[in-house]
């Protein structure tokens, strides 16, 4: 009976403290506009504005000649239509000039927004801009291609920051923290011929980089660039409009969308994809916020009390099981793709989002491109008033074809839990975490060797994100450091190595957070998302000074992606060619064999063992003549390092060995 009284009571309190419309009883009685979603549409004859704003009483569309400060120099009234449409238009050429929408609800302004759709922005973000979004391509855009992609399995990530990646002062390199500076094709460390920037992500062989938030966000002031200002970007004000700060001048609207995409091109030009960080869980803030002004409460998700959902733990969620919040997405991520040829999207905190709102999604993309990839966290930050049943969160993948989340069993059983930073794992030589590197070896799926005491959530190994560090929290050396505080130099390079041989070998799809293969670090920070560029900027010496681990991941990846036995991308498959090799007198030690040569592989029988122990250990491998590809904390993909004929094996302490059978 309680359920059933809920949205009545909903309804009352949402009038009781200000629900903007008498006309609708609840947000599912809101209407559904259907039509092309441009708030804008320029043409030198005429610009049309449109604004779907249904419990608007009038709406006006102020226009500036500047893009902040001033006086607006004209207003135009807009006309109610049909679905809650407003539109209005302008018989002059406005190009170059800059706008605002004002809705007028219960005989109040709401106050200027550049709409919630906007493409173009000047300063700050403050006004919407009226530009030719033609004029903003690069030459040779109109051939741009994403480069080839066969199969989501095939993928490499590196998540990387545009300030974090070319701030450091050693690096040799056009623009930096800019856009363009992953157009500097001749990037290098100073004093050296050591490739940095775009030169550096082509010669580690990544196939796509990940590029945290790069929309308009609110928490860098753009009118002071020369004063350093940092920022993850996780506090959104306009979806689709590249942020300001990266661009050489966030005064001038077209420049930001140009650089944008210059940066996209240089990286497919090197055949790298382009994967965004987006963040449509929350908002910077709920009050003077895009949505809230032009349609109060209708974007956010409320409780059975009124009150805003916090699942983000940033004040505010979304609430994308509403029909127009979810075409809002939607049409998003298309603007994203279309205009800007971006390969892959991921979603932060996606655990707050509907499953149905992600599986659209999806089925949108694969209209426009099958290859494009679609991940997430599986998880929100608090609890959201959504049922769990409903929410995409890890758990819940299997209803979700074809969309990745991240393993934290996998992170957490290679250096320990989330939430407390002293506490390590297998690394370090923690029993108890092997299965959870056994279940990444797999990708995640149901397999004989896992599951007994982890939950298996992935019905394929490309739903399955392997990964040991990212921006978030401690990166690897940090809190290697902080979980074995008298690490030597040499021991800390053994374990980075160790560490990414178990992400880069996973039948999952693997994940490089920036820097992690130089040995970066952040000085201990692990909430850096504010800190300063001597905190947060990877120093460039490292890849000199750390050659050799730099080499070793080089080395694995380029394994990966040449044998496709350590990327079968079926979960049939990897049950079928791999099986776990007795480990049972030890803790702290996980091996495993790909039996044959699946789907072709030259090589076949390949053995892999991982040894987080810190003394040798005899491990006795299966008959067979062997060639040793991985040993010692090094790495022969050609000649290799010497041949096995079964038998008893010393494996170093702390180190990987990679067998392959031999004809």
């Amino acid at each position: 009976m309680f359920r059933l009284l809920l949205p009545l009571l909903f309804s009352v309190l949402c009038l009781a403290c200000g629900n903007p419309s008498e006309q609708y009883t609840s947000f599912s009685d809101y209407p559904v506009y259907e039509g092309d979603w441009e708030e804008m549409t320029y043409t030198p004859e005429a610009t049309s504005f449109l604004l779907w704003a249904p419990t608007a009483q009038e709406v006006r569309v102020l226009l500036y000649e500047q893009g902040t400060g001033g006086s607006p120099y004209k207003m135009l009234m807009m006309e109610e239509g049909k679905d809650g449409i407003w539109t209005t238009s302008c018989k002059e050429d406005l190009k170059g000039k800059f706008y605002t929408f004002n809705v007028k609800i219960n005989d109040t302004w709401q106050g200027d927004t550049p709409g919630v759709m906007a493409k173009a922005v000047g300063v700050n973000g403050e006004r919407a801009a009226i530009i030719d979004m033609r004029s903003t391509d690069p030459k040779g855009w109109s051939t741009d291609k994403r480069p080839a992609l066969k199969s989501f399995s095939d993928i490499v990530l590196y998540e990387m920051h545009h300030r974090d990646f070319s701030m450091d002062s050693t690096l040799q390199i056009t623009h930096h923290g800019k856009y363009l500076s992953l157009t500097d094709e001749k990037a290098i460390i100073k004093g050296s011929e050591q490739k940095a920037g775009i030169a550096h992500l082509k010669e580690l062989g990544v196939t796509h980089v990940h590029l945290l938030p790069s929309f308009d966000f609110a928490s860098i002031d753009e009118t002071k660039l020369n004063v350093p200002q940092y920022n993850w970007g996780y506090d959104p004000q306009n979806y689709n409009v590249p942020e300001g700060s990266y661009a050489t001048d966030p005064y001038r609207p077209e420049v930001r969308i140009k650089e944008f995409k210059q940066m996209v091109q240089a990286l497919h030009k090197a055949g790298i994809r382009v994967v965004m960080d987006v963040v449509y869980n929350h908002t910077y803030q709920i009050e003077n916020s895009n949505f809230e002004r032009t349609v109060p409460q209708y974007f956010y998700r409320q409780d059975s009390l009124g009150n805003a959902g916090n699942a983000s733990g940033c004040g505010n969620e979304t609430a994308s099981e509403r029909p127009m919040v979810r075409r809002f997405i939607i049409e998003s991520i298309k603007h994203w793709i279309k205009e800007y040829h971006i390969d892959g999207f991921r979603f932060d905190l996606m655990g707050i989002h509907d499953i149905a709102t992600m599986n659209a999604i999806r089925a949108e993309v694969d209209k426009i491109d099958p290859t494009i990839f679609i991940y997430g966290e599986g998880w929100s930050a608090g609890a959201s008033p959504l049922p769990q049943k409903d929410l995409a969160i890890k758990n819940n993948i299997s209803q979700m074809p074809r969309i990745a989340a991240f393993s934290d069993e996998i992170r957490d059983s290679l250096r320990g839990a989330w939430g407390d930073d002293s506490k390590g794992a297998f690394l370090i030589g923690k029993p108890h975490h092997e299965e959870g590197i056994r279940l990444g070896a797999v990708g995640g799926v149901a397999h004989e060797a896992v599951g007994k005491h982890i939950r298996i959530w992935a019905k394929e190994p490309t739903q399955f994100i392997s990964y040991v560090s990212c921006h978030d929290d401690l990166c690897l050396v940090d809190r290697l450091k902080r979980t074995k505080p008298d690490v030597s130099d040499k021991e800390l390079s053994s374990l980075v190595k160790l560490a990414y041989t178990s992400v880069l070998t996973s039948q999952g799809v693997p994940f490089i957070f920036a820097g992690d293969e130089i040995m970066r670090h952040k000085k201990g920070d692990h909430n850096s998302y504010k800190s300063s560029d001597d905190i947060n900027a990877i120093q460039w010496i490292q890849k000199i000074t750390h050659q050799e681990v730099y080499d070793y991941i080089r080395l694995l990846i380029r394994m990966r992606r040449e044998h496709p036995a350590f990327r079968l991308g079926n979960a049939d498959l990897v049950r079928k060619h791999i099986r776990f090799l007795p480990t049972e007198e030890w803790s702290n030690v996980v091996a495993y064999q790909i039996k044959g040569s699946p789907k072709g592989d030259v090589w076949q029988n390949i053995i892999v063992i991982l040894n987080a122990r810190t003394e040798r250990i005899a491990f006795n491998i299966p008959e067979g003549k062997y060639t040793i590809v991985c040993k010692d904390g090094k790495i022969d993909l050609l000649g290799g390092m010497g041949h096995l004929f079964g038998g008893k094996i010393q494996i170093a302490p702390q180190s990987a060995l990679i067998i392959r059978e031999s004809n």
